[in-house]
C-alpha cells in the first residue's frame, strides 16, 4: 500500500469532504478519530484499588487503557466508547462506570 496523506478531520467538516459511509481508506488511522463522545457511560479508574494486574488492558477493544512502565496510568477518554469490558474483568473493582455528564 502506498503511503497516503492522512487528512485531519475537524468538527466543522462538510459531508462531501469525508469518505462515503465512514469507509476507512487507510490502515492505522484510528487515533485520528476521537470516538469517545459516542459513549453514554464513562469509566472511572480508582488507582488505590488497582493492583496493576493489567487484565483490563488486553480486553479493551479501543486500546484506551493507558500503560506506562508496566503500570496502568489512566484511561484514554478520547477513544473509550464505554463498553464496560474493562470493569467486568477487573477482580479488584478498580474501574467503575458512571453516567456521562
Amino acid at each position: 500500500m502506498s503511503k497516503k496523506e492522512l487528512k485531519t478531520i475537524k468538527p466543522d467538516v462538510k459531508w462531501n469532504e469525508i469518505t462515503p459511509g465512514g469507509v476507512i481508506d487507510s490502515a492505522g488511522n484510528a487515533h485520528l478519530f476521537k470516538t469517545g463522545d459516542w459513549r453514554s457511560m464513562k469509566p472511572v479508574w480508582n488507582s488505590e484499588k488497582c493492583k496493576n494486574c493489567l487484565l483490563c488492558y488486553p480486553v479493551c477493544p479501543d486500546s484506551s487503557i493507558l500503560i506506562k512502565d508496566g503500570k496502568m496510568v489512566g484511561i484514554d477518554y478520547d477513544h473509550c466508547k464505554g463498553c464496560g469490558v474493562c470493569a467486568k474483568v477487573c477482580p479488584f473493582k478498580a474501574i467503575d462506570f458512571v453516567e456521562e455528564a
